[in-house]
């Protein structure tokens, strides 16, 4: 991540606020001046980088950047200043935050000498807005809405019937919250996110399907992040719930009365059909399916592109469909894959004969497929 010009913080004032300490080499360039983060490969002079993957530690020798954050194992004899941290890749989470929060505070600034609500919003005389809340171009208010203190909506969003915002949200343009969506403090919703729509709800008559009325809402709790595309459906009855500390990547699909627990991430293109239940500390890899109405516990990883079609109830990591193979290979595979339950009843066929003292080639009528 480049920095912006205008952004410059001293090594050891960056080593203050991650509350990490600098190496002997560190400690002599402490006054040394910090203007953004880079990886090892590409950063340059004036820039941050970190290693947490060892596999990447050849490329320490090479790296242009002017400091590194390293795990102490690293740091202690690199002739390079380093920001020392045992877990190298939260030091550069945090550090990231840093500089994101002072370009913020930046454009907040160039921001405050206009309007703080656009003119071309449109807001319900019956919607409460704090007084410090930010609204941009061509963003729609119905009534009943509460917007918290310090939130921010931006260009082209629509905010429905009695939604309910907390404090220092973040709405990145064309998100839509449909009515009775509610959002605790400190959420971010990226571009073109979609709250509160209807859940698919149908029931079969004999002829046609006849649409159940989706009259729950959507909950979410605290410091939650959802990426932009995704979408969350409001409960049939029950509300869909996500939990403080959710993150969500793009394009994610959440279905009706789901329910998300606290600080469980949802990789991109994943799915969860209706009234399924994820538990806290839960990781989906990119492109999990998960069909409805089960429950996952707490603390469970599902590797990416797997689907999920039993309930899982003891924490762990679980896969399923297959590795990348060669075509032909994968091609013997499946069709080796499709007789499977005949030679497995081959199998038992041939256990039973054993246990009984028959051998299979004992004269009896037996043929390649287990049968009499």
């Amino acid at each position: 991540m480049a920095g912006s010009v205008d952004i410059q913080f001293k090594l050891e004032e960056l080593a203050r606020l991650l509350d990490v300490p600098l190496n002997e080499a560190g400690e002599q360039a402490r006054d040394m001046l910090i203007s953004g983060l880079g990886t090892l490969e590409n950063a340059g002079p004036g820039q941050l980088a970190f290693l947490s993957n060892p596999r990447y530690t050849r490329q320490l020798a090479d790296c242009q950047a002017s400091a590194v954050i390293l795990h102490p194992d690293l740091a202690g004899d690199s002739p390079r200043p380093c920001l020392v941290s045992p877990a190298p890749y939260v030091c550069y989470a945090r550090a990231s935050q840093i500089f994101a929060e002072a370009a913020q505070r930046q454009r907040a600034e160039r921001e405050s000498s206009g309007p703080a609500i656009h003119a071309t919003a449109v807001i319900s005389e019956h919607a409460f807005i704090a007084d410090d809340v930010r609204i941009g171009p061509h963003v729609v208010i119905e009534a009943g809405v509460v917007i918290g203190a310090g939130s921010q909506i931006g260009a082209g969003c629509y905010i429905g019937d009695d939604v309910r915002i907390g404090a220092a949200c973040l709405l990145y343009p064309h998100v839509t919250l449909y009515h009775g969506v509610q959002l605790g403090d400190r959420v971010a919703l990226h571009a073109d996110v979609m709250i509160g729509a209807d859940g698919f709800g149908f029931a079969f008559d004999g002829q046609q399907s006849v649409k159940i009325a989706q009259l729950g809402a959507v909950r979410i709790g605290d410091d939650v992040e959802i990426g932009a595309s995704s979408t969350i459906d409001r409960g049939a009855l029950d509300d869909t719930v996500i939990g403080n500390g959710v993150k969500i990547d793009n394009q994610v699909q959440i279905g009706h009365n789901c329910v998300v627990g606290d600080h469980s991430v949802i990789c991109g293109c994943s799915a969860l059909a209706g009234s399924t239940r994820i538990g806290r500390y839960c990781v989906l890899g990119g492109g999990v399916g998960v069909t409805g109405h089960l429950s996952i516990v707490d603390r469970v990883t599902v590797t990416a592109m797997s689907m999920v079609s039993q309930s899982i109830t003891r924490s762990g990591i679980y896969s399923s469909g297959t590795m990348l193979q060669d075509n032909a290979q994968w091609r013997r595979n499946a069709v080796s894959l499709s007789r499977l339950a005949e030679t497995s009843r081959t199998i038992r066929h041939i256990e039973k004969r054993l246990q009984q003292g028959n051998s299979p080639d004992s004269g009896n009528n037996y043929d390649e497929r287990g049968r009499d």
